[in-house]
């Protein structure tokens, strides 16, 4: 049986939307500049055009996020890394807040193989901010006479110095041999124009505990896993997080947050990009940027009360994590 999905709003690719009025407007009041616009929106969709899944992303969502971009003078290019649309699939729900479920054509709910209700979602592009962008912001500054991070291999951290508790290094200048060497750590710096510089260190245990802890979409048993080549290819898609995919580009940009959050001098750029950073706006009807509340599609998923054991005693909700089963 096919599903019914007219329940499920149609929305047109990014290419089509992007040629819109509406979107045409909203790009032209925002930049005010024609030649900006000219070249954000050319920018924009070459840098779509060349990641299939950012393709299949609302297209809403990629107009906002590149905007938001624009809008901190950061380019879209992923070779420059400053920063990031990344895809992730997300539960529809409808005008009431509930879920909107697949039907078939008799208009029962699907289920899927495991006797779960199957819930449309679509594909949502979320602004992400990479630690080239960090530095960028930071040295456009103009506090900032150098700024950097760098990923420690093993047999560079040499400690802290007993006087001053900074820590010491001897970095290896042998590429092929630093290449060859596993990951013990992280480190950023800075220098102000006066002068005054400050050195952070994490090890890469703190930094998957931090993780861990602080980033809903990370498990460090499951990112061990992955890296053992545990994790079957059908299931790869779980892990679509950046820490998942670039931990030590994430454990770089952590650490630049962490030191100039800290001991840093932080310009409205660089608050706007910390408190927008990993969220996911939109465009509403009335063609304005508005936020979206994040619901990841994985792991909370509808199971049918049917499928339980009779023993079993009926659920407290509709919803369960598919982690706990």
């Amino acid at each position: 049986m096919k599903p019914n999905n007219n329940m499920v709003p149609q929305k047109p690719r990014f290419s089509v939307a992007i040629t819109t009025p509406q979107y045409q407007k909203l790009i032209s009041n925002t930049l005010s500049d024609p030649k900006r616009a000219s070249r954000f929106i050319a920018s924009i969709t070459s840098a779509v055009a060349i990641n299939p899944a950012l393709q299949e992303c609302d297209a809403g969502t990629i107009l906002a996020g590149a905007l938001l971009g624009e809008s901190l003078n950061l380019s879209p290019s992923p070779q420059l890394g400053q920063y990031y649309l990344v895809p992730f699939e997300c539960k529809l729900k409808g005008d009431d807040g509930k879920p909107i479920y697949l039907l078939d054509e008799q208009g029962n709910r699907m289920k899927d193989k495991r006797g779960y209700y199957m819930v449309a979602t679509e594909k949502r592009a979320q602004f992400v901010l990479g630690y080239k962008g960090y530095i960028q912001m930071s040295l456009r500054s103009g506090s900032y006479s150098d700024l950097d991070t760098r990923v420690i291999k093993e047999g560079e951290y040499l400690g802290r110095d007993p006087n001053t508790g900074k820590p010491l290094f001897h970095f290896i200048e042998d590429d092929d041999q630093w290449e060859s060497l596993p990951v013990v750590g992280y480190m950023a710096y800075f220098e102000y124009l006066n002068g005054f510089r400050k050195t952070m260190y994490w090890s890469k245990g703190k930094m998957l505990n931090h993780a861990d802890q602080y980033s809903p979409a990370f498990s460090a048993k499951n990112y061990e896993k992955l890296q053992n080549g545990e994790i079957p290819d059908n299931e790869l898609w779980k892990y679509s997080s950046f820490w998942y995919k670039d931990f030590d580009g994430m454990a770089l940009k952590t650490m630049l947050r962490q030191l100039v959050s800290k001991w840093g001098i932080m310009s409205t750029d660089m608050q706007t990009a910390i408190e927008k950073d990993a969220t996911t706006q939109s465009i509403s009807t009335k063609g304005n940027v508005i936020g979206l509340p994040e619901d990841p599609a994985p792991h909370d998923d509808i199971i049918d009360p049917d499928t339980l054991p009779s023993s079993a005693p009926p659920p407290a909700a509709e919803k369960v994590n598919l982690n706990d089963l």
